[in-house]
């Protein structure tokens, strides 16, 4: 973690105001994963009901609505939380991304990055994409071609603006200092660099 400590600490139930009660009501886990608990994330935003409420609204659909395929949306978002150094990101979509078919010969090379050996060429394709906009806030012509092949215009928006929401997420949970929800683990120790 880029901070050992939160440096807003999660607010726990019994802290939780009428409007905060109402706001988490959606972010408790069902029985099978812990019935009650709030991940870290939203306990944290809680501070903030009206800024939750409105955010995951745009979270909700790049995350369950998006056009892309869920396999190639986690590999993005794998990819930024790499780049950002998000560790809290990283280890939450580690497993929504094993659970969309992702390997963990995959997880290996999205932190290598487009260049690691083995990828899928689709795969590569969206890395670079996501490191074109993690590095110089476009995608370049070669690499929005190559995107245009296999999506449609609404998954190119999709892609652009699912990248934007999790360099969004990465920014806030680092700065923040959310520590890793139980269970979870962060970055392999022996994991690449990330790319400068």
């Amino acid at each position: 973690m880029r901070l050992s400590t939160p440096r807003v600490t999660p607010l726990e139930r019994q802290d939780w105001t009428s409007e905060t009660e109402e706001v988490m009501k959606r972010f408790e886990r069902p029985e099978s994963a812990g019935a009650g608990k709030v991940a870290n994330i939203f306990k944290t935003l809680a501070h903030h009901p009206a800024l939750l409420r409105r955010w995951t609204v745009f979270g909700n659909h790049i995350l369950y609505k998006s056009s892309l395929p869920a396999r190639e949306r986690e590999v993005v978002i794998l990819r930024v939380g790499w780049l950002c150094r998000a560790e809290y990101e990283w280890a939450q979509h580690v497993v929504i991304g094993k659970r969309e078919g992702l390997t963990d010969d995959d997880i290996e090379r999205i932190a290598i990055g487009p260049g690691a050996e083995g990828l899928d060429p689709f795969d590569k394709t969206l890395l670079q994409a996501a490191d074109e906009l993690h590095h110089d806030s476009l995608v370049g012509d070669e690499t929005w071609s190559r995107l245009a092949e296999h999506y449609s215009t609404e998954q190119l928006l999709d892609l652009v603006f699912t990248i934007g929401q999790y360099t969004l997420v990465s920014m806030a949970l680092n700065t923040l200092g959310v520590q890793l929800d139980d269970g979870l683990e962060g970055f392999p120790a022996d994991g690449p660099e990330p790319s400068a």
